[in-house]
C-alpha cells in the first residue's frame, strides 16, 4: 500500500438560498451563495487492495467516491480512506459532501493517469449536488440543480458563529424539500432569483451582507436572537438545523456563544 495523502475537508455555509420549482429530474432549481469555512474534517486516502473507509462508521459518500474514481479509471486501482470528523453530522454544513470531494481529489492524485477536471466534476455531481462546490475555492454562486458554479467576489471580513440547538434533530433533506413543495414555496421564484442576482454586485462591505434574502427552505427563531446579539446577518444554512451568525469580530461572536451556553452547541469559524 502507498503512503497516506491527507487534506482538509471544510464545512460550508449557504449565505443565501433561493429555491424554485422541482425540475424534470426530480431536483429543484436553486440559486445559492456558498462559502467555505475554517471548520473542517480531515481526510486521508491511499492505495489499497480493496475499498475501505475507517474513522466514521456512518459514512456512505466517501466509499462511493473511492469506487467512483476507481471505476472511472478502469478498476485497476482501489483505495482506502480515513476520516477524522469535526463537522457536526446532518447539520446543513455539508460535511459529507466535503468529505466526498476531498476523497475524489486525493484518490485522483493517486491514479497513474489522473482524471481531467471536467470528469472529476461529473463524478462529484453524481454523488450529490453540494459535492462539486468543494472541488473549488472561495465563495461561489451555485445555480441550476446546485452543480453549476461561478466564483463570487464578496466581503469575507467576518467571523461565523455556528449554533446547533440542543434537542433539535435534522429532518431529512428530502422531507424538508417535500414540506417546501407542500406549502408551494416555489411561487415567486423568478422574482426572488432576479433580486438575489441583482443584489450580488452591490455587496461591497461586510455590513451589506445583511441585505441577502433569508433561506427559502428553513428558518429558526435563533436567527433573531443572534441578530439581537449583534450579528450582521443570521440565518439557517442549507436544510438546517444549524443557524449561523456573521459577526464583525471574534469577541462579539464569543459573547453570543456564551449567551447560548446550556441551550446549544456552538463553533466559531472564519471563511476558509
Amino acid at each position: 500500500m502507498s503512503e497516506w495523502r491527507t487534506t482538509e475537508a471544510p464545512a460550508k455555509l449557504n449565505l443565501a438560498l433561493v429555491v424554485g420549482p422541482r425540475r424534470p429530474d426530480g431536483k429543484h432549481e436553486v440559486v445559492s451563495v456558498m462559502e467555505r469555512l475554517s471548520l473542517h474534517d480531515t481526510l486521508a486516502v491511499r492505495l489499497a487492495p480493496a475499498t475501505r473507509v475507517t474513522g466514521f462508521e456512518d459514512d456512505t459518500l466517501v466509499a462511493a467516491a473511492l469506487d467512483a474514481v476507481a471505476d472511472a479509471a478502469g478498476g485497476r486501482q482501489r483505495f482506502e480512506a480515513r476520516i477524522e470528523k469535526r463537522i457536526p453530522v446532518a447539520a446543513g454544513l455539508g460535511g459529507g459532501s466535503s468529505n466526498a470531494a476531498a476523497t475524489l481529489r486525493l484518490a485522483n492524485e493517486l491514479l497513474d493517469t489522473p482524471l481531467e477536471h471536467d470528469a472529476l466534476h461529473d463524478l462529484a455531481a453524481a454523488l450529490g449536488a453540494d459535492v462539486p462546490f468543494f472541488l473549488g475555492n472561495g465563495t461561489q454562486l451555485a445555480s441550476g440543480d446546485g452543480t453549476t458554479l461561478a466564483p463570487l467576489a464578496l466581503p469575507r471580513d467576518y467571523v461565523v458563529l455556528l449554533v446547533l440547538p440542543d434537542g433539535v434533530a435534522k429532518s431529512s433533506t428530502r422531507s424538508v424539500y417535500f414540506a417546501f413543495d407542500a406549502r408551494h414555496g416555489e411561487e415567486g421564484y423568478p422574482d426572488r432569483r432576479a433580486r438575489l442576482l441583482g443584489l450580488l454586485s452591490e455587496l461591497r462591505e461586510t455590513d451589506d451582507l445583511a441585505r441577502l434574502p433569508q433561506n427559502d427552505l428553513a428558518s429558526s427563531p435563533l436567527a433573531d436572537e443572534l441578530r439581537e446579539a449583534g450579528a450582521i446577518r443570521a440565518d439557517v444554512t442549507g436544510a438546517g438545523p444549524v443557524v449561523f451568525g456573521l459577526f464583525a469580530t471574534e469577541p462579539k461572536a464569543a459573547r453570543a456563544a456564551t449567551a447560548l451556553a446550556g441551550r446549544a452547541r456552538t463553533w466559531i469559524a472564519t471563511p476558509g
